[in-house]
């Protein structure tokens, strides 16, 4: 019998025909009719001048419609616990798949969150402890600084039979947390000479705490309290005295006529101050704090929030505190050399778990870092671990700048860890500015042409040799390469740091000059923000310009967050007559329906909430009586409306001129924000346009010296040039300027460069260059060295 083969192709079977996501009309923030069809299982990178509304595609469109119609297969219980996600603004959504969202959020500022307890690999040693550690002393709960020991006994009652049945019960819980500093680590001390003057008393107004004011309830908490004598000087109480005034427990009272809770001055500034997130302050009380308590490292377990019982378990000679205070990738060749079959799939768990840390280029990191003091691109990194090892394929991966914080020598790392994603079958899409990532894109998407209104449409979207040629912004900067200086600017001074020991430096001595551009870089991990951050003294005059996220509300705006509308509301109060109040939409000019929000929110439970335009103001936010008051012939709502560069014209001159405002507008210009209106909510401005933000509210800081983290973090090609015109102008001034930052750009137009390294962690913490630019690609001496050459063309 003979058997006969079809030798004809066969018809494309229908299921493989969905190999694009379609998105049409899409219209989320700036986007206008946005229509693109994006390939499946490749990478996509998408690109434009910041602001210019690749966010608003990528993550406001695409992922944020895929994790709803996930959220959606959950029953409405479930739902109910989980964020709720309108749908974007766009007309037709085609082929998603599931999205896994890898953004730079920073990580909470938990100050019991690690890198440990964020990625899992805690809870893997605390299981490997429980079972392996000698002496044997209890479940994971024993090794976990968040468990306290506790133990109880008492009478229970239960039904049974038809009768009430009391019985004895008795419980505990062995936890790993230290009593002492409650599995914090450090202990605060409070400098009782910062919360009150001793030789006044309190009638004189003694107390120096910010929101203790004579007067107010939390002044007359303590000067009516008739515990003691407030026309008597502090140093004269007596112990008792003293005693209640700083230490006494709440206790209920009558004062002033009023029931309230009398509570010693320590405690209270404890719970109100000490137990909140310190970058959650504002700025006056975060200063406070800062002068007023130090931080040490808790005498009783040495910092490791650990209590004597789990730090005494130990295997092969090391203990639990011991294993997370070491560099991961000594972490890892430990665990390797562990060989125990009965917890043999819990160790490959641990192994590959630390492996990725080494491969995405933070094995320079230890597990009992606090998550809080991780840069934005680490905490991206840090979650892109768990996704490494995964098994899932035809997933979309959504990536926020993936290279931010990265050495140009890490960066072909982490372009082997997207490629290796799309290969596995997955869709990788990629918002990013550097040409080394985009140079290895699939497919393209260039947004544009410029930034805000002048965005949201496609300028461009096929392969990166068509994107050479396409005669875009990002096409003609996408080989751009700075030139190194003539001549560099001669140091009218030095800022010395000696014998700097945080983190992972090692005993480092720097001169860092002065009235230069000083650049210090060096691969990530290398020591950069220990030596800047960590070592410079407190008392230099350094305004410091950090990444850390701005906090605001989508009442938060450009405006309010810089203090511009504090002049604009004064002047249009002189200009009739009125309170400058009611030219606050969050005072009393806010409109009576909406508060002031400009639309009114439906919350629907599980489903996610409306929010409608306000029919009374219209979404102007004001009273009608308010927008009646105009100056130079526009209201307060035309104001909020206007963009940076209206405004800076409009306050410049005529019989609007407000110079206050006028500056305030042209350090915003200064910084590349001419684009944003006044009145956007910053929850809407992406990260380089906050940090930006940040900046040109610092500019007006009286401080000699500048230090600028990674400025061009979210900096499209284009931008460089007006970043590092904004960096000379400084300088010029007579300011100092210290740029902790990878950009070879920025390296090549510095003055004077300080390249840490030789590597991360502990390979690094060293100086292993100090000189100008051009001596530094002469030498060719560090890897920094090797990547400017190039990049120079020398």
């Amino acid at each position: 019998m003979t058997t006969t083969v079809d030798t004809q192709p066969s018809a494309p079977h229908i299921a493989d025909s969905h190999d694009l996501i379609r998105v049409h009309g899409a219209r989320e923030n700036n986007l206008k009719d946005v229509g693109v069809e994006i390939p499946k299982r490749r990478l996509t990178v998408f690109t434009g001048v910041s602001g210019s509304g690749k966010s608003s595609l990528v993550f406001d469109t695409i992922a944020a419609e895929s994790q709803r119609l996930i959220n959606e297969t959950y029953s409405a219980f479930v739902q109910s616990f989980m964020p709720t996600l309108a749908r974007p603004d766009v007309d037709v959504l085609e082929g998603l798949t599931t999205a896994i969202i890898v953004d730079q959020q920073r990580m909470g500022a938990d100050p019991r969150s690690t890198v440990g307890t964020a990625t899992d690999a805690n809870a893997m040693l605390r299981i490997l402890f429980s079972r392996l550690g000698q002496p044997h002393i209890g479940s994971a709960k024993a090794f976990s600084f968040n468990v306290p020991s506790m133990s109880g006994a008492g009478a229970v009652t239960l039904e049974r039979g038809g009768k009430t049945v009391k019985e004895r019960r008795e419980f505990s819980i062995t936890g790993g947390m230290c009593p002492r500093c409650e599995g914090r680590g450090t202990v605060s001390d409070i400098d009782l000479t910062q919360l009150f003057d001793d030789s006044k008393s309190l009638s004189e107004g003694a107390l120096a705490i910010p929101g203790y004011k004579p007067g107010g309830w939390n002044y007359r908490l303590y000067s009516e309290s008739g515990l003691y004598d407030p026309d008597k000087p502090i140093r004269d109480f007596t112990e008792t005295e003293r005693h209640d005034f700083l230490y006494r427990e709440p206790t209920r009272m009558k004062i002033a006529g009023i029931n309230m809770t009398y509570e010693g001055l320590v405690p209270r500034i404890q719970k109100s101050f000490l137990a909140k997130d310190r970058e959650a302050l504002q700025p006056h009380i975060r200063a406070f704090v800062d002068r007023a308590v130090t931080f040490t490292a808790c005498p009783e377990c040495d910092g490791t929030r650990l209590n004597e019982a789990a730090r005494s378990s130990k295997i092969k000679g090391i203990s639990i505190a011991d294993a997370c205070a070491m560099q991961i990738s000594d972490l890892a060749e430990w665990i390797r050399g562990l060989d125990e079959p009965s917890v043999a799939p819990l160790l490959t768990a641990l192994q590959q778990t630390l492996d990725s840390f080494v491969e995405i280029g933070l094995g320079y990191l230890s597990l009992d870092r606090p998550s809080g003091t991780l840069s934005g691109g680490e905490a991206q990194r840090v979650k892109m671990i768990r996704h490494l090892g995964s098994s899932l394929t035809d997933v979309t991966y959504v990536f926020d700048e993936p290279t931010a914080g990265l050495h140009p020598h890490d960066i072909q790392r982490m372009n082997n860890v997207l490629l290796r994603l799309r290969d596995k079958g997955n869709t990788v899409l990629v918002v990013e500015h550097k040409p080394e990532v985009i140079a290895i894109a699939d497919h393209v998407v260039d947004l544009g042409p410029g930034a805000g209104a002048a965005g949201g449409t496609v300028c461009y979207e096929g392969t990166v040799e068509g994107l050479r040629a396409s005669g875009t912004v990002t096409g003609r900067h996408l080989d751009d390469r700075a030139r190194l200086k003539e001549t560099v600017r001669k140091p009218t001074g030095t800022l010395p740091i000696r014998g700097a020991t945080t983190h992972n430096l090692k005993n480092v001595d720097v001169d860092v000059p002065l009235g230069v551009l000083c650049v210090v870089t060096g691969v990530a991990g290398s020591g950069k923000s220990s030596l800047i951050h960590g070592s410079i003294p407190a008392d230099a005059g350094v305004v410091s310009v950090d990444q850390s996220v701005i906090r605001g509300s989508r009442r938060s705006n450009p405006a309010t967050y810089t203090g511009l509308l504090d002049p604009i509301r004064k002047a249009f109060a002189k200009a009739n007559g009125v309170k400058p109040a009611l030219f606050s939409a969050n005072s009393e000019g806010a409109c009576p329906t909406c508060n002031g929000a400009g639309v009114i929110y439906t919350d629907l439970a599980m489903m996610a909430g409306v929010a409608t335009t306000c029919e009374e103001c219209e979404g102007r936010r004001f009273e009608a009586s308010v927008l009646n008051h105009r100056l130079g012939g526009r209201d307060i709502s035309e104001v909020l409306a206007m963009t940076v560069t209206e405004a800076e014209e409009f306050f410049g001159a005529g019989e609007a001129r407000i110079p206050a405002a006028h500056t305030i507008l042209r350090r915003l210009i200064d910084v590349g924000l001419g684009y944003l209106t006044l009145g956007q909510p910053l929850t809407t401005l992406s990260g380089g346009e906050r940090q930006r933000l940040k900046l040109a509210t610092h500019m007006a800081e009286k401080g000699g010296i500048y230090v600028l983290d990674e400025p061009t973090t979210g900096l499209h090609l284009a931008d460089v040039e007006q970043l590092l015109g904004l960096l000379d102008r400084l300088v010029d001034s007579g300011k100092s300027v210290i740029v902790i930052e990878h950009h070879q750009a920025v390296m090549a137009h510095a003055d004077w460069i300080i390249d840490l390294g030789p590597g991360a962690g502990h390979d690094g913490g060293r100086i292993v260059f100090e000189g100008t630019p051009a001596d530094l690609v002469a030498a060719r001496s560090t890897l920094t060295g090797e990547h400017l050459a190039a990049y120079v063309g020398r």
